[in-house]
């Protein structure tokens, strides 16, 4: 219990009141990085659930007093929470949690794959590295979110075959449900992060002029052996399978940027 001292007409008066439970770990923040010392123990808060999604968070002047800062170097910290995407800001709005995802990131990766055709040829590199590694833990653990994911996914590439559009997004979606299937939530963000990689070379394999059905359907059946691989738990085969997916997705998406960087060349 704590007491709260409260100033009258006739008098001070001292009311009994329950301690309020502390949100954040606070910690004593050190004078040369207070506000990133205040934006770290809420970022705990948000990552660990004790903030949920959509919750707003407590006041600047709360946040204030429970670190013992000021109220800018509160603002501050919200501000940097803002920036990574953390928590949503508004004007004159309290501030509120958003959910963990890749949306920061994304945008970040599609900037560099649409600079430069060196740019996307070392983010789909970067993806061929670390989905090879996904594919592994998924089959060890095959989280079922991941796996629903996954099938979802390769209904809709069926049913969108032949519309690039459509079939870009279910095919984002899968391998979206491929890092959810490793039950690592942090796995799941960076592969969110990639989508504007991955939907950047879809787009160009789309592009294609000789792609036919026939082209589609092997897409579909590589992402299907994929899937197979996980569901049976078979990590050395999953990797074999995502290892051959980019190898033929390199050599037809990579064919078209470097027709593309061509006729380019060609226009000045």
């Amino acid at each position: 219990m704590g007491y709260v001292l409260t100033m009258r007409d006739h008098g001070a008066t001292m009311t009994e009141q329950p301690d309020r439970k502390p949100i954040f770990s606070a910690k004593p923040a050190s004078s040369a990085r207070l506000a990133d010392t205040v934006s770290d123990s809420i970022a705990a808060a948000l990552f660990d659930g004790r903030i949920a999604p959509g919750e707003p968070l407590p006041p600047e002047g709360e946040i204030a007093r429970e670190f013992g800062v000021s109220k800018p170097i509160a603002r501050e910290a919200l501000r940097q929470l803002g920036a990574a995407g953390l928590i949503l800001t508004q004007q004159g709005k309290v501030a509120r949690a958003k959910a963990l995802n890749g949306e920061s990131l994304e945008r970040i990766y599609g900037y560099a794959v649409r600079s430069s055709l060196t740019r996307l040829r070392e983010a789909n590199e970067m993806r061929r590295v670390i989905e090879t590694g996904i594919a592994r833990v998924a089959a060890q653990r095959r989280d079922k979110a991941g796996m629903a994911a996954m099938q979802r996914a390769l209904e809709e590439m069926s049913s969108g075959l032949g519309d690039p559009a459509a079939f870009t997004e279910a095919d984002i979606l899968f391998h979206v449900g491929l890092a959810m299937a490793t039950g690592n939530s942090m796995i799941r963000v960076q592969m969110e992060g990639m989508r504007s990689v991955q939907r950047e070379v879809s787009e160009l394999f789309s592009r294609r002029a000789n792609r036919t059905r026939a082209d589609w359907q092997a897409t579909i059946d590589r992402h299907q052996a994929l899937y197979d691989a996980i569901e049976a738990g078979d990590g050395t085969l999953a990797e074999q399978c995502i290892i051959k997916h980019y190898a033929a997705a390199d050599i037809a998406s990579l064919e078209v940027a470097g027709k593309l960087k061509s006729e380019k060349g060609r226009d000045r």
